[in-house]
């Protein structure tokens, strides 16, 4: 009796140890939601790191890789884990070119996400483009506010156009077999030029040139330090000078000023210019991981986008919320600091369910 008692308590202990070690072998499963490259799935595992999972799925990561929360940092269950790949890309802007990397995964985002302001831009492929892991070629062409100085007219416009000559047909103006432009038919347009063409009357010439606007500048305590606002763009004026020339055996013998006058009067550019004081925010200035909080909702970057809402910046604002927050323009046009407290005065009013999935990294 007594050695079939001590066979049950026996049997009993390895029982107890089997359920004990299945609870605390079940307590460590945890259920991830996988984002990769916005597809998603989920998964169970007993990993501790975000590495370990990603290791335990065959998905492998390099320094071009965004991932969130990062490799090395555990996670908790129910925590989506993002991996958004690197793609390369060999970027031309006006005749400019740079190799850099992207997680964007397309043109439009990756145009967004580099700082590159391509509105009215030509863009050498479609802006909804897929942009694959092996990457591409991309030119872009920033539009160009030229002015012509002809006939005693300022002709302006905007273009993408790859030389003067080309602009110079998208203004409507024509040149003559004599007539001289500067700079050359042949240069490539830069922003804010100005163009003057000299007209050739057989022994007449008419020469045209620019009077530089002057610029006033205006304090407004409503706009941070360091950002400016064009209240009103400035117009160069026109000085029409017009010489007579004298020739012998068609050779030019003397050139001679016979009148000069201002066909247009220049406009003074007024800008505003900002006298608020930005922002000193640390990570952690109101106790609170700014720093945590952006590195998961951006990777660190004040300027990235993500077209899904759309969303800017480093804590990725919608516009109607950073405008609720007294926010101009986009956040991405607005420095660190500036977003950072704007993001400070989103959470005194309306807490960390403004960021549902990154909002818990405030607290670590």
């Amino acid at each position: 009796m007594r050695r079939k008692l001590l066979v049950l308590l026996a049997q009993v202990s390895v029982v107890a140890a089997l359920v004990a070690g299945t609870t605390a072998f079940v307590a460590a499963d945890k259920t991830v939601t996988l984002s990769i490259d916005g597809h998603q799935r989920k998964v169970t595992t007993f990993a501790h790191t975000v590495g370990d999972v990603l290791d335990s799925e065959g998905i492998q990561v390099d320094q071009h890789d965004l991932v969130s929360p990062m490799p090395n940092q555990s996670f908790r269950n129910g925590e989506t884990i993002v991996v958004r790949y690197g793609r390369p890309l060999v970027l031309t802007i006006d005749g400019q070119t740079r190799s850099v990397w992207t997680t964007a995964r397309n043109v439009d985002e990756a145009l967004m996400a580099l700082g590159v302001r391509a509105k009215g831009a030509y863009v050498s492929a479609s802006r909804s483009r897929p942009i694959k892991r092996s990457g591409m070629a991309l030119d872009v062409r920033m539009p160009h506010h030229l002015t012509f100085l002809a006939d005693g007219e300022r002709h302006e416009v905007t273009t993408t156009a790859i030389t003067i000559r080309s602009a110079l047909a998208e203004a409507d103006l024509t040149l003559n077999s004599r007539d001289l432009i500067t700079p050359s038919l042949t240069t490539r347009p830069a922003d804010d030029q100005v163009i003057a063409i000299t007209r050739v009357h057989g022994k007449r010439v008419v020469q045209e040139s620019a009077i530089r606007f002057k610029t006033i500048q205006r304090e407004s305590k409503d706009m941070f330090k360091g950002t400016t606002k064009v209240l009103r763009a400035g117009k160069v004026g026109i000085l029409v000078k017009t010489y007579q020339l004298t020739y012998l055996d068609k050779r030019l013998a003397s050139r001679k000023k016979i009148d000069q006058a201002i066909a247009k009067q220049p406009v003074t550019q007024i800008v505003v210019v900002g006298t608020k004081p930005v922002p000193q925010n640390s990570p952690a200035a109101d106790g609170l991981n700014w720093a945590a909080l952006a590195n998961c909702e951006s990777g660190g970057n004040p300027k990235a986008y993500n077209p899904a809402g759309p969303y800017y910046g480093l804590y990725q604002f919608s516009e109607s919320t950073w405008h609720s927050v007294g926010g101009v323009g986009l956040p991405t046009d607005a420095n660190s600091g500036e977003q950072t407290y704007r993001a400070q005065q989103l959470y005194k009013r309306s807490g960390a369910g403004q960021w549902p999935v990154c909002g818990r990294n405030l607290f670590t």
